[in-house]
């Protein structure tokens, strides 16, 4: 009986230290065998993350080079597929604003009557249970020790709109300051 006991707790011991009631190696099988699934999937996924980014880079040279490029070598400025798509090419705009540029180039939009562009954020950092502290402003914060961190942007596309605008209205702009750009780009609406 003794034996048969120590055999027991010797199974026992056996069962917890491996973490495994049994050796099934078909059970064991599966579970392999949907890690390497869940490997050849990552895989898969990073190779369509990458060509998708690829077939975008060369949708992007196709309307925004090629076809304008093309159409304006044969003075083209539209054109109707057989399928009733229409092509046509339409001006683009945009703008950066440098690192170094954005004071200067806020302070212009200031003084310029657009200073409603400039977005300003402040930002602080508190602890767990200081949501009354949250509340308070900018000032309030420096004044008691806070770490404050401001910054000031132009989002994207409020520039990219803004450059279309004063450039459609013939205004004068620093561009080099606000980076601006105006191109063309192909634009096809597709027929019905």
């Amino acid at each position: 009986m003794e034996d048969g006991l120590f055999k027991e707790m010797q199974r026992d011991a056996e069962r917890q230290r491996t973490g495994v009631e049994s050796t099934d190696t078909g059970r064991l099988s599966n579970v392999s065998a949907l890690a390497s699934k869940i490997i050849q999937m990552e895989d898969k996924v990073r190779y369509l993350e990458e060509e998708l980014k690829d077939s975008k880079k060369k949708l992007l040279e196709l309307t925004d080079q090629d076809l304008p490029a093309a159409m304006e070598e044969i003075n083209m400025e539209s054109f109707t597929l057989s399928d009733g798509s229409e092509v046509k090419v339409v001006p683009t705009y945009g703008g950066t604003i440098r690192a170094d540029d954005r004071p200067q180039a806020h302070q212009w939009l200031r003084d310029n009557g657009f200073g409603d562009l400039v977005k300003n954020t402040i930002s602080a950092n508190f602890g767990m249970g200081e949501d009354n502290l949250a509340k308070d402003f900018y000032q309030s914060a420096l004044d008691r020790g806070l770490q404050v961190d401001k910054k000031e942007a132009v989002h994207p596309m409020s520039l990219k709109s803004w450059v279309k605008e004063m450039t459609e209205n013939g205004n004068e702009f620093p561009s080099d300051l606000f980076g601006a750009f105006i191109g063309k780009k192909a634009k096809i609406v597709k027929g019905k």
